[in-house]
């Protein structure tokens, strides 16, 4: 099993009902489990980017295990929410695992750079998942005070990438 298929995977039971998934080859297991974030792997043919220490059968382990390394771990939503009530900054974060583009094409000026003013009908990106391009918009009024994400950079699901200051 790739990595892109497990990614999808988890973006699959992220956006249903399902609280549980359970793939079982010759040479993997794999087990998926919504809001208990258990992840159960045997990864004997799962290529080096995905954790590289293999978890015995029948234990768990915490979710990060199953989150390639290169990318940072999926942020609460709950806990973004709590640090704008805190210090005045809404985090947008991606609604999606996909690629991180600034500008509508690549000879094209970004959306917004830091400093810009924003509504919260603004589009500030585009993720691409699955060759679908997906404007998102700033859902706040007030003022890009950071880009956390890099132009053509793999998102993951809840990865914050703006930072807007509030007015």
């Amino acid at each position: 099993m790739k990595i892109g298929e497990i990614r999808e995977l988890i973006r699959l039971l992220d956006e249903t009902s399902l609280s549980e998934v359970k793939i079982e080859t010759d040479d993997m297991k794999l087990l998926l489990k919504k809001n208990g974030a258990e992840v159960v792997s045997n990864p004997v043919s799962v290529t080096h980017s995905v954790s590289s220490a293999p978890v015995p059968a029948g234990s768990t382990a915490p979710a990060a295990s199953a989150v390639v390394q290169e990318q940072p771990a999926p942020v609460s939503v709950e806990a973004t929410k709590a640090d704008d009530d805190e210090s005045g900054i809404h985090v947008i974060t991606a609604p999606m695992v996909g690629t991180f583009y600034r500008a509508p094409s690549p000879d094209a000026d970004a959306y917004v750079a830091k400093g810009d003013k924003v509504s919260n009908k603004t589009v500030v990106c585009i993720v691409e998942a699955m060759k679908l391009m997906n404007e998102i918009e700033a859902e706040a009024e007030g003022e890009v005070v950071d880009v956390l994400v890099e132009n053509g950079q793999l998102v993951e699901y809840g990865q914050p990438m703006f930072k807007i200051k509030v007015s």
